[in-house]
């Protein structure tokens, strides 16, 4: 849509980093709609269970549109237990390719605490470097907050909550209010 008809939603950062045998992955809470914050306590991190397979999920975008593509991805898991590439791959596939899924609007982080991907709509299935990913409107705060924070002894989380504050001081659609939930590698 162009910015002359759309609302103009903004207000999410996400944020994994991997590092000492976890993966924490941190969102905050912010919802605004045009200059206007409409909610600051969203919770956008997610623990997915499908099959007894532990993943995490954290989503940048429309909601509504979030929550199709991890019922999504967690019906991929169900028929492909243990791999997380794959499912990824697959939903990247049909996000692409499904005439009603590719008009969605979001991006997702996921990790089973081995794997951390970025998903995209455009078909993109990555894998960060550096053990670092973010995405929304605060994730290039947030992206190049951890990178430097990585150079310390810092803990997963630690790194994820000092960047995560760096980002909400400056992104004025990220606030402070975190969802923060780890896996073990």
């Amino acid at each position: 849509m162009s910015d002359d008809t759309f609302p103009g939603w903004h207000g999410t950062t996400i944020l994994a980093v991997r590092r000492g045998g976890r993966v924490v992955v941190a969102g905050d809470g912010q919802v605004s709609l045009g200059q206007t914050v409409i909610k600051g306590s969203a919770r956008k991190v997610r623990r997915l269970a499908p099959g007894g397979q532990e993943v995490v999920a954290g989503f940048a975008g429309s909601t509504a549109d979030a929550f199709t593509l991890l019922e999504r991805l967690e019906t991929k898991l169900e028929a492909q237990p243990g791999q997380l590439l794959r499912a990824c791959v697959d939903l990247a596939k049909d996000w692409r390719t499904d005439k009603y899924l590719r008009n969605l609007e979001a991006m997702l982080i996921v990790t089973d605490g081995a794997q951390l991907f970025v998903i995209t709509g455009a078909g993109d299935v990555l894998e960060p470097e550096h053990d670092v990913a973010a995405i929304g409107s605060g994730g290039n705060f947030a992206l190049a907050a951890a990178r430097g924070l990585m150079e310390t002894d810092l803990d997963a989380e630690a790194v994820a909550r000092a960047a995560m504050a760096i980002a909400a001081d400056i992104c004025v659609y990220t606030n402070g209010n975190l969802t923060v939930e780890s896996i073990a590698a």
